[in-house]
């Protein structure tokens, strides 16, 4: 069977791919969700005219000559403005956020000013309508402050708040559930025997789909055995899921089941085996269930560094379509740091690392050793060195592209 290539894998599995519903949150767990409908200003920010400093309220028309001597008569503080209307020859102290008293236009500094008892002398020029935050200066009442799609950050959600919005209408996120099969695998608080390793997989899986703006449930291991691995995968599909990711078990081996089991629950593949390196025994498909959008299923590789370069190609963009948002990983243009020999037959993506010459330009260079089992050699790569299929030997210097997974 031909391998297919990279990107018409990416078309089939993304696509008609949407984000697959809403809810409504409160504020305190709206961070980082995706706005599935625009929001707007239920009033004007600020609602009055507003001192932005502490000092004295006037009118302009008392300072147009200096030095002059105003009487005081009263305060206006944030909470509690002055009920009157200032009159010629009269100031209201005012503090920082308090409301303009009627009849003032301008406010004074304290610094430029001398009180005695309950008067007070402008000592400095004074400009009309100065220090004063005007109604509305931040946001009109109907005014959409944030789009859909927009991602909710810090600055977001106090916009949000401060508009009058203690709820907001943001996309579901994508619920994943992660099953990892084999003999030999053993959970992290486990010490392996000496034909096991520890199951390491789930954990940076989880977290791609955690960046991207899913929910991901570890399932555990289940052993190679056919009956145990479509129980599994028949639990998931009656749940609430929206993605199965299954971990090993999906090349060709005789303990390799996981193809197998899918197949017998009814999931309808639509690719196998991907042009690649690391990572071509993937499987991407999907399962018709009764009253509710088919499950996703993605099978990736045991490989350890398979799993996870799959994951930052297939999973990531995956995650976040269905989530409404970008994903993570980006591509960006680089040029090698040093020579790199002809391609085989599949897209490469070779762990590099990066860095930034004299002139700023991002610069990649393949780290030494590209074994897809060393999780080491991963965790030092800033990105992954996109090489296509029966690629020219390669100059230092030259143009490349870098999947960017920091």
């Amino acid at each position: 069977m031909a391998l297919l290539p990279v990107d018409e894998a990416l078309r089939l599995l993304l696509a008609d791919k949407m984000p697959s519903g809403h809810e409504y949150v409160a504020l305190h767990q709206a961070g980082n969700r995706v706005l599935a409908t625009s929001i707007f200003a239920s009033f004007n920010q600020p609602p009055f005219d507003a001192s932005a400093m502490d000092g004295y309220a006037i009118r302009f028309a008392d300072a147009e000559q200096l030095p002059v001597t105003l009487k005081v008569i009263g305060e206006s503080a944030a909470g509690k403005g002055f009920d009157g209307t200032l009159k010629s020859g009269e100031a209201v102290r005012i503090f920082t956020g308090a409301p303009m008293p009627a009849g003032a236009d301008t406010v004074v500094i304290q610094e430029n000013t001398k009180q005695d008892g309950d008067h007070v002398t402008l000592l400095e020029d004074v400009e009309k309508a100065r220090h004063i935050r005007l109604s509305g200066l931040d946001f009109r009442d109907g005014e959409c402050l944030l789009q859909t799609g927009h991602v909710l950050d810090p600055a977001s959600l106090s916009l949000a708040a401060a508009s009058g919005h203690a709820k907001l209408q943001v996309y579901t996120q994508p619920r994943t559930a992660i099953l990892a099969t084999g003999n030999e695998l053993v959970p992290a608080s486990t010490i392996p025997a000496a034909d096991q390793i520890v199951s390491s997989n789930s954990y940076g899986v989880a977290e791609i789909v955690r960046r991207n703006g899913g929910v991901a449930e570890d399932l555990g291991i289940v052993p190679d055995d056919l009956v145990k691995i479509e129980q599994s995968i028949r639990t998931v599909a009656a749940s609430d899921a929206d993605i199965l990711i299954t971990l090993g078990g999906a090349s060709v081996g005789d303990h390799d089941l996981v193809h197998k089991a899918l197949i017998n629950c009814g999931v309808d593949l639509g690719f196998y085996k991907i042009a690649m390196r690391p990572g071509k025994p993937l499987m991407f498909g999907t399962l018709a269930r009764d009253g509710k959008k088919p499950l996703l299923v993605l099978g990736l590789p045991g490989n350890p560094v398979s799993s996870l370069v799959c994951s930052y190609v297939f999973l990531a963009p995956l995650v976040a379509r269905l989530a409404g948002k970008t994903p993570m990983t980006r591509i960006a243009s680089a040029r090698l740091a040093q020579d790199m020999a002809t391609n085989g037959n599949r897209r490469d993506y070779a762990r590099a690392a990066l860095s930034y010459d004299s002139n700023g330009e991002l610069l990649a260079t393949p780290l030494p050793v590209q074994d897809s089992s060393m999780l080491t050699v991963i965790t030092r790569a800033d990105g992954l060195l996109i090489r296509e299929p029966f690629a020219e030997a390669a100059k230092r210097g030259d143009r490349c592209q870098v999947l960017l997974i920091r």
